[in-house]
């Protein structure tokens, strides 16, 4: 197993795919979870994470850019909540050969709305009954599920049979378990220390937060400070110790050297 770190992810290959978009290929390292993406700050259209060991698609840093995520060939059985605050314009998502379970697996999908192209294929998910009807009626904007257009009487088709009883009492069900599986999540987060707040304290970063760390990673001077920068990046959160060492930089008029860079001595 190799750990994703912003050395690994300067190293890999970039380039532009067919569709002219630009990506990165971070293929078959066999990474055991997502961090660091905040090193890539934000220049790929594209992320490959395929032929790698992830269990979670979790811990997304904030990429507004990216619209393809492919992970194909990992061991994915859990989508975090609240994804799609990370990358709003996430337009196609291929999970061939994961381990997604339930219908419920697949709700945290529904908070894209640019999601029109989603692949599921050798996941036991998409051998549940009336898998297909529940994804054109669940995702409206859906274009392509497991490679096949969903036409306008397939839509049609699935709203008809989520009318009825059976329907209804599957969508009952569905939710019913996303609950439970949310809940779940919060609490092994909560036992493991990961909950927000945890790293200090802080507020929720907002985009010129996210530009001034960007900048900051641009200067940073060795890959531990990198490495910092990218995590804040990552998690979305200011801690209180980085909004404080921001406003003295100001207050000093951008640093002793002019260059407003902050130090990173946390």
């Amino acid at each position: 197993m190799v750990k994703l770190t912003p050395e690994l992810i300067n190293q890999s290959m970039q380039y532009i795919n067919p569709c002219r978009e630009r990506e990165l290929d971070l293929r078959g390292y066999k990474i055991p979870q997502i961090e660091n993406l905040g090193a890539t700050l934000d220049q790929f259209d594209t992320i490959d994470l395929s032929d790698n060991d992830l269990r979670k698609l979790d811990n997304m840093p904030h990429l507004p850019r990216l619209k393809c995520l492919l992970l194909n060939n990992n061991r994915i059985l859990r989508i975090s909540e609240g994804l799609e605050e990370a990358v709003p314009n996430l337009g196609s998502i291929i999970l061939t050969g994961n381990n997604l379970q339930e219908l419920s697996d697949l709700e945290p999908l529904a908070g894209f709305t640019k999601l029109d192209t989603i692949c599921l294929l050798i996941n036991p998910v998409s051998t549940k009954p009336n898998y297909r009807e529940y994804m054109a009626y669940k995702f409206p904007q859906l274009r392509l599920l497991d490679f096949r257009k969903i036409k306008q009487k397939d839509r049609l088709a699935a709203q008809e049979f989520f009318r009825t009883k059976q329907g209804k009492d599957m969508l009952k069900e569905v939710s019913r378990k996303s609950k439970m599986s949310a809940a779940a999540a919060l609490a092994a987060e909560a036992g493991n220390g990961k909950g927000r707040g945890s790293e200090g304290g802080g507020r929720l970063a907002n985009p010129e937060d996210m530009q001034r760390i960007r900048e900051a990673i641009k200067r940073a001077s060795s890959l531990a400070e990198v490495e910092r920068l990218s995590q804040i990046l990552q998690s979305g959160q200011l801690p209180d110790k980085f909004q404080h060492e921001q406003e003295a930089a100001q207050q000093n008029g951008a640093g002793q050297n002019g260059s407003g860079a902050v130090a990173m001595d946390y």
